[in-house]
């Protein structure tokens, strides 16, 4: 962050002091203020300081005299970034940013099972796998914007062909095996996969589940869209029968021979594209509808990623990144982008707590994790289990990432205490719908327990009231007022836009403002951002509003509660509070200690926030990446019907939600 803000200074000296930038004797909040104001005013100007740091590598820049964006275009006008410029993604992820000359023998990735069995990829090699996968592509018809779907394992085979699809400039989606049938046809059946990428099987909780059979539904459904599916034998001792799916199916040995065969004399390229052109089609969540396809673009992507990973997060060649994720979380997409920075990052495929639930630290501490990368609901697991990590050397990790949920401030004390005293714990947020983050990590600032550090660079967010006021100090909507570069492209078959603009700019039509959907507080002494909850999970009883984070806070000091959920019903023009509380397996909630938890909720919150109903339920709804799900149960207490999304972990849970008494509506 120093070295990118004395960049800027010397840039525009005019525009950034640069004493108050970088001077060791200026607080570093008025610093990272100082700068965080320029690259918000000066949108455009930053953002080409941003891609000649890090050494975006063009392979045709943008014309003399062009403008990088249009500034004074609102955002719900969509403008266009760097237009006239051409650049591939996979080429900047496999040989680094411009003149970086990458040690090709150094580890690129690391990919481990539960088992920990290590499969170390270098840089060399991973060039030469993508290549001969382009090939195979080629041969198989694969042309710009055909899409290619993985119903993945997160593997080095993802990884491959991700990056191959990219050098030719085709879209690459992809789910995981986790995900049931129709979850996965919700998704690819809109967008048409050309080739399908997927396991024979794979491995969690210390068993091998067959995927074949679920493959053979989801190619059915998919129909003639799909020219081939590939399979990948990801567990060597499970069957490769690959009868039952039909004559378009092929092992990836075969598929990749049958290419090689016949090319093997072609050489790796990368098609120049505009830094518009489509990467990724990520999903949303679908919880409460069938999910909507969110075109990312390959210049937005590794330009915001990178300005993540380097100035904000001060990762370079020597780090070795760990996300654990999935191929169907935003935070894989994350993850790979660490290649473009010279980073070794490491996959890992399987349980966070197989064989033992300190598998993760046992896989960081063997391989040397600079980078840990995981979720809120994870850091809540080990605090509740009370897992020992003394016993690893975990003295190269100098930042923990946590995202998905907020992360609570005793987890932030659980961390400090038992993980490590001198690491950077970065809470991060943003998500799906712009692939990046718009409050996060900052090598440079303090962290304040149960804050983000700060609102990222270029990111132009604020917490807005009722009425499309700034307030700082008390929790408002988030929105950003300005455009960035990572905004989804457009929404797959939305040719109007109408869904998009739905989506983010309902709220404030006339002004175009992008209404993200959280509801937070801005702390204006430390330029920290506490996440609050989704705006439309906010619970507003008597026209008062505040976050269901606020209640899970207070919950999580009753030992006694093993989970809880938090929502709104309706009721005429007003709304009370409902409080979910699952027991331990064999214990029943008593009126003890609901009192408690009301007591409690009134002496640390207010009378305001104390539930009108406390229940019992028997579980509480996740999805399959971690998350609550408070919007589905507050429809379906509302009185309304609600289809479960083949994104829930637990659909089933949804089903006592109709048939509490105590919730019944007149």
């Amino acid at each position: 962050m120093t070295k990118f803000a004395a960049f800027v200074a010397t840039r525009h000296p005019d525009l950034v002091d640069a004493a108050a930038v970088t001077s060791v004797t200026t607080d570093p909040r008025h610093a990272y203020e100082h700068l965080y104001t320029y690259s918000t005013t000066h949108i455009g100007a930053f953002w080409q300081d941003v891609a000649d740091y890090v050494g975006i590598r063009w392979l045709h820049p943008q014309p003399k005299g062009a403008v990088v964006v249009d500034e004074s275009a609102r955002m719900d006008a969509f403008p266009e970034w760097f237009a006239g410029a051409r650049l591939n993604f996979a080429e900047h992820l496999l040989f680094g940013g411009r003149d970086a000359q990458l040690d090709m023998d150094a580890v690129a990735i690391v990919a481990a099972t539960e088992h920990l069995n290590l499969e170390k990829v270098t840089r060399r090699e991973l060039v030469e796998r993508v290549r001969v996968m382009a090939a195979a592509f080629a041969a198989a018809g694969v042309t710009v914007g055909d899409r290619i779907g993985g119903y993945l394992a997160n593997c080095t085979d993802a990884v491959v062909a991700m990056l191959a699809a990219a050098s030719l400039g085709a879209i690459w989606s992809s789910t995981s095996p986790d995900f049931g049938v129709t979850g996965v046809l919700d998704r690819f059946s809109q967008i048409q996969p050309k080739l399908l990428f997927s396991i024979n099987a794979v491995t969690y909780n210390g068993r091998v589940h067959d995927h074949l059979g679920k493959l053979a539904d989801v190619v059915k459904g998919l129909g003639d869209c799909v020219e081939q599916v590939i399979v990948i034998p990801h567990i060597a001792s499970h069957t490769m029968d690959l009868s039952g799916l039909g004559p378009k199916a092929v092992a990836l040995h075969d598929f990749l021979a049958k290419a090689e065969a016949q090319h093997s004399d072609r050489a790796l390229s990368f098609v120049p594209l505009p830094f518009k052109h489509p990467l990724y089609i990520l999903f949303s969540s679908g919880t409460t509808g069938k999910p909507k396809c969110i075109v990312h673009s390959a210049g937005g992507t590794l330009l915001q990623h990178l300005k993540e990973h380097v100035i904000h997060g001060n990762l370079g060649r020597n780090d070795v990144f760990f996300q654990y994720t999935t191929t169907g979380w935003m935070m894989w997409n994350w993850l790979m982008s660490g290649l473009a920075v010279g980073a070794t990052i490491v996959l890992y495929d399987g349980s966070p707590f197989k064989p033992t639930n300190d598998v993760l630290w046992d896989l960081s501490s063997r391989v040397g994790v600079t980078a840990f990368g995981t979720s809120a609901k994870y850091i809540q697991s080990m605090q509740d289990l009370k897992v020992d990590l003394s016993k690893y050397d975990l003295s190269p990790l100098h930042s923990i990432y946590s995202t998905g949920s907020p992360l609570k401030p005793e987890s932030f004390d659980y961390v400090y205490k038992s993980v490590k005293a001198d690491v950077l714990l970065g809470s991060i947020t943003g998500g799906t719908d712009i692939i990046s983050l718009f409050a996060g990590h900052n090598t440079n600032l303090p962290v304040y327990r149960g804050e983000l550090q700060c609102a990222c660079l270029g990111m132009a967010i604020q917490a807005w009231n009722d009425k499309g006021e700034s307030v700082w100090g008390t929790s408002g909507d988030l929105v950003c007022v300005k455009a960035f570069p990572c905004m989804p492209v457009y929404f797959w078959a939305d040719p109007d836009m109408a869904k998009y603009k739905k989506a983010y700019f309902e709220d404030w039509p006339k002004l175009g403002i992008w209404s993200h959907g959280d509801f937070v507080f801005m702390n204006n002494n430390t330029l920290g951002v506490v996440m609050l909850g989704r705006s439309d999970g906010t619970l507003n009883p008597a026209g008062v509003r505040f976050g269901s984070a606020e209640l899970y806070n207070i919950i999580d000091q009753f030992p006694q509660v093993a989970d809880s959920l938090v929502v709104g019903q309706k009721v005429g023009d007003d709304e009370r509070v409902i409080m979910f509380l699952q027991m331990p397996d064999g214990q029943q909630l008593s009126s003890d200690l609901v009192n408690s938890i009301k007591v409690k909720i009134r002496q640390q919150l207010s009378p305001r926030h104390v539930p009108a109903v406390i229940v019992q339920v028997p579980d509480i709804p996740y999805t399959i990446n971690g998350k609550k799900v408070e919007v589905a149960v507050k429809r379906i207490i509302s009185g309304e019907t609600v289809i479960p999304s083949g994104t829930l972990r637990n659909p089933e849970s949804l089903d006592v939600f109709y048939k509490i008494p105590e919730l019944k509506l007149p």
